[in-house]
């Protein structure tokens, strides 16, 4: 009797000697060296991978230098992996690529792509009142699947932008189930509404649709809703393509040819109308600090210098451009402009 618990111990003592051996060898066989399983973890978390985030910008005759800025500030304020795509005509292709390879920007990874006009053939209104805004690279951002063909996910940036933030930022805005794009709301800011109140701009539907006609009181869209501003868009490539958005854009440049249902007489002229009414209701949002507006609608009204401090992104939208004369806060601007090699563009100050 006093055995047999001696005996029961040491038992026990033994099979725990049995399963540590065990255990031992099977971490053995099955470990994994240590330098293969750090690199495995970077190549399969998705915390360590590192995205290529598509810009998109036009570089339009005249306006060069805008696009030089912005990508010049985006740049500058961003370790991410960034591929500009830069969007121009067949004639001024090679001054912007030029302008790129003599300066400080010859670092950046880029793709120049032309737009070819002849797909805008008899769907624009030809409207005298602004001229400018009929310019056929105003309507890239409708055929963005066309020029960016491998990515999932692009941003599409105005020229007359800079950002001041890191875009990788703007490029993780979360886009919901079934939305084609993220837009700025003109609602968005209390400073945004003071602007718009002091200098007389429209930010809602009524200011960019004419509700006298038809076609527009058919969308049963109220004229008191608020408008969206697509000088900024984080578009989803898949979405876009699968509701043919493209081919909606394009309906409704057509009606407009037929029915005059918005001009540029009104707010947003003819490139930001026809968003409106395809995007209504299905769009996600983006954050308002990362797109503040309306700083080339009148050379007389400015932001405080604090907010334009904080903000992520500054667009002079209007026409008071920053490389223009009159317009406000060039200074900003400037920072990131980058002096043409070819002398061609010039900036327009009151000295010069």
């Amino acid at each position: 009797l006093t055995f047999l618990p001696f005996v029961s111990v040491n038992q026990i003592l033994l099979l725990l000697l049995v399963l540590t051996v065990c255990a031992i060898l099977y971490n053995k066989v099955h470990q994994v060296p240590s330098a293969l399983k750090n690199e495995t973890v970077d190549l399969e978390s998705p915390e360590e991978m590192e995205e290529e985030i598509p810009v998109v910008i036009c570089a339009a005759a005249g306006r060069m230098g805008g696009a030089i800025a912005a990508i010049s500030s985006v740049y500058s304020n961003t370790e991410a992996d960034v591929l500009f795509y830069i969007v121009g005509l067949k004639t001024t292709i090679p001054h912007i690529r030029k302008w790129i390879e003599n300066s400080k920007l010859k670092e950046i990874k880029f793709k120049v792509v032309e737009f070819n006009p002849m797909v805008l053939k008899g769907k624009i209104r030809q409207d005298a009142s602004r001229p400018e805004l009929l310019q056929p690279l105003n309507f890239v951002r409708f055929y963005l699947p066309l020029l960016v063909q491998k990515h999932e996910k692009v941003i599409y940036l105005d020229d007359d932008i800079i950002v001041q933030g890191d875009i990788q930022e703007l490029y993780d805005t979360k886009l919901a189930p079934g939305h084609a794009a993220a837009f700025s709301d003109d609602c968005d800011l209390p400073s945004t509404h003071e602007m718009v109140r002091s200098v007389g701009m429209q930010n809602t539907y009524m200011g960019f649709l004419d509700y006298r006609k038809q076609a527009i009181r058919d969308l049963g869209i109220s004229p008191s809703t608020c408008s969206f501003n697509p000088g900024v868009i984080v578009a989803n490539m898949t979405e876009w393509k699968h509701q043919r958005i493209t081919k909606q854009l394009e309906k409704w440049m057509q009606r407009n040819v037929e029915e005059n249902l918005y001009s540029s007489t009104l707010g947003g002229g003819v490139a930001t109308s026809p968003m409106l009414i395809v995007f209504h209701g299905k769009y996600s949002t983006i954050n308002p600090m990362w797109h503040i507006r309306h700083l080339g609608w009148s050379p007389d009204t400015r932001y405080s210098e604090h907010f334009l401090q904080e903000a992520k992104l500054l667009h002079w939208n209007g026409r008071y451009k920053p490389w223009d004369y009159p317009s406000v806060h060039t200074d900003l601007w400037e920072n990131w402009f980058i002096p043409d090699p070819s002398g061609k563009f010039k900036l327009t100050r009151p000295d010069s």
